[in-house]
């Protein structure tokens, strides 16, 4: 019967209207049908040879449910088509069906009850062609709103489709000043743990009043049930507030921490839920910041586990896992022990998505050796052999930022690597950004490690069997030649101040470079310099004059623990800062 009042429209349109063969309906609702029709036959097969066993043939509820989960989606997409199709005479249809149930409907009518079901589920399927023909603010304002408000437990049908409804409408036509209504309703519907909306066009202001109730009644929620499926959707609808409200988030998350270790644990054989933990897991990480560590002795197993492509459950929470790892680097005041111990899942992973992103993240945590350089300069260098030049290029800005964080242990770090980044240099690599790339490694190199730059290019004249003024010539005349592939001005002024770094030497080759040398150097200088509208002097735009914390204004997100450490490095190379840790020259961008 269910089934029947969803479709009542469609039966209604073509018993009264028209007279419809096979033939009169379009190519599109033909084939819309036949896809149906041929989806339905599999899924006949399906239930016959497989699911109606498990579920037992004394169980007719459960039989009915389950055919019914297979009907439905095929009616509304023929609804939603043959609408489209014939949306000029369908719409008067529609709107004269929806008028004719304004007002509450009689509890006792269980038909008349699934009839505005019906109609409710086609003017939410269809609310893009009736962008138009519906007044829905003023709809939500003079019927809507109250029918959310009947409590009787016969009315939660249609309490539950009118909400599904609005979620159909939000992005499609909703007055943003209506949002603060629509939150107390839903605070309302979640205590009798009916549905929620995802709000598109968000407004957290408008929505922070509402915050505590609504995390605490989702929490209590998340706990009472015991469906895997229903636990999912509640606990994606808690990242979705955790990820809208941001930092907002902190004094509410108290109770969801303490039980997501148990969630986890219970949760050992659904792999799906766990992903949905895992999607949990990072937008509190997210919200936390810094005092995410707090986290550490149930995040980071989960991480090891999840990253670790020898343990079965990996093939469904690595990429999920993978995300986790990053944010929680991103969030990280500092590389702990166990943090660190988690990145010897990574010369396995290498290729994936977000694995260069967490290799940039640990360059900049460094503080002393590398404990994991060796690996990952192996799997480095066998993974440029295999790879495309925007790989090659997104693999070797970890290399720089190694580079750029301590300049005396990384270059002996990925001393391998490097060879193949200075032939390609003097072969004189075609593809711009990855040329641009293989000068920021190398200038940096020459820049912040002489003596380093010095053995490489004995080791480069060796292998080549040529002379090294030879070499250094060559490295030097392809450097400024190709300079103009090189488009950011912080590169560009790094080249220069490599470039520049050579000329105190008396060495022929170099004084022959001179004037090519000088003429780079200047328009790098150009690109740099700003004019002062106070003293109208030029300065390098570049150039940090003190550090200070950013400032951040209400509508912006507060600067991470990662963006804070490339400031830090940042500020450090570029007015000459010593640290305990590395050597720097004053200049480097």
């Amino acid at each position: 019967f269910l089934l029947t009042s969803q479709f009542h429209i469609v039966v209604h349109f073509f018993t009264e209207k028209v007279t419809v063969g096979t033939s009169s309906l379009c190519p599109l609702c033909t084939m819309s049908f036949q896809q149906q029709k041929d989806k339905w036959q599999a899924r006949r097969i399906m239930v016959t040879q497989a699911q109606l066993p498990k579920i037992h043939f004394n169980c007719p509820h459960l039989i009915l449910k389950q055919i019914l989960s297979i009907f439905q989606p095929c009616t509304e997409v023929l609804f939603i088509d043959i609408f489209h199709e014939y949306n000029q005479t369908l719409t008067p249809v529609l709107l004269e069906m929806v008028h004719s149930l304004q007002g509450t409907t009689n509890l006792e009518d269980i038909s008349a009850i699934l009839i505005k079901d019906a109609v409710y589920n086609a003017v939410g399927l269809a609310a893009y062609e009736l962008f138009d023909s519906v007044d829905f603010d003023h709809w939500f304002k003079n019927q809507l709103l109250a029918e959310l408000q009947v409590s009787h437990n016969r009315y939660k049908p249609i309490r539950r489709r009118v909400i599904w409804l609005i979620g159909q409408w939000i992005s499609v036509k909703f007055k943003s000043d209506l949002r603060p209504m629509l939150y107390e309703a839903i605070c309302n519907l979640l205590q009798d743990q009916d549905l929620v909306v995802n709000d598109f066009e968000f407004r957290t202001d408008q929505f922070l009043p509402y915050l505590e109730s609504m995390f605490t009644l989702l929490f209590q929620l998340l706990q009472e049930v015991t469906e895997c499926d229903t636990k999912m959707h509640v606990l994606h609808v808690l990242s979705c507030v955790n990820e809208r409200v941001s930092i907002q988030i902190r004094p509410y998350v108290g109770c969801l921490v303490q039980y997501l270790p148990l969630l986890w644990k219970q949760s050992e054989e659904h792999n799906m839920l766990r992903c949905a933990i895992l999607t949990t897991l990072i937008h509190l990480v997210q919200g936390l910041g810094a005092e995410s560590k707090n986290l550490y002795p149930f995040l980071l197993p989960i991480i090891q586990l999840s990253t670790d492509v020898s343990q079965p459950p990996h093939v469904y929470l690595l990429e999920d896992g993978l995300e986790l790892w990053l944010v929680t680097l991103e969030n990280s005041p500092c590389l702990t022990p166990e943090l660190l111990r988690i990145f010897q899942n990574m010369s396995a992973l290498l290729g994936e998505s977000f694995t260069n992103k967490i290799s940039e993240f640990f360059s900049f945590l460094l503080s002393g050796v590398f404990t994991y350089a060796i690996d990952l300069c192996r799997s480095f260098c066998e993974l440029l052999k295999d790879i495309t030049t925007e790989g090659q290029v997104q693999a070797l800005k970890v290399v720089e930022n190694v580079l750029k964080v301590n300049p005396v242990l990384g270059p002996q770090m990925f001393q391998p690597l490097l060879p193949s980044v200075f032939r390609g240099i003097i072969d004189g690599e075609r593809y711009p950004m990855l040329m641009s790339t293989y000068l920021g490694v190398i200038g940096r190199v020459l820049l912040q490690n002489t003596s380093f730059f010095s053995l490489l290019l004995n080791q480069m004249a060796c292998e080549s069997g040529q002379e090294l003024d030879q070499i250094l010539g060559n490295m030097i005349e392809m450097w400024v030649d190709r300079m103009d592939n090189i488009t950011q001005p912080e590169r560009r002024k790094l080249s220069a101040l490599a470039l520049i770094s050579l000329l105190p030497s008396l060495n022929s080759v170099i004084q022959d470079k001179f004037c090519g040398i000088i003429h780079v150097t200047l328009e790098s200088l150009y690109d740099v310099m700003t004019e002062d509208p106070e003293t109208g002097t030029y300065k390098d735009c570049l150039l940090l004059s003190h550090f200070e914390e950013p400032k951040v204004t209400e509508d912006e997100e507060p600067p991470t623990e990662q963006d804070k450490r490339k400031k830090l490095v940042s500020f450090r190379l570029v007015n000459g800062v010593k640290s305990s840790w590395q050597p720097v020259t004053s200049g480097v961008p």
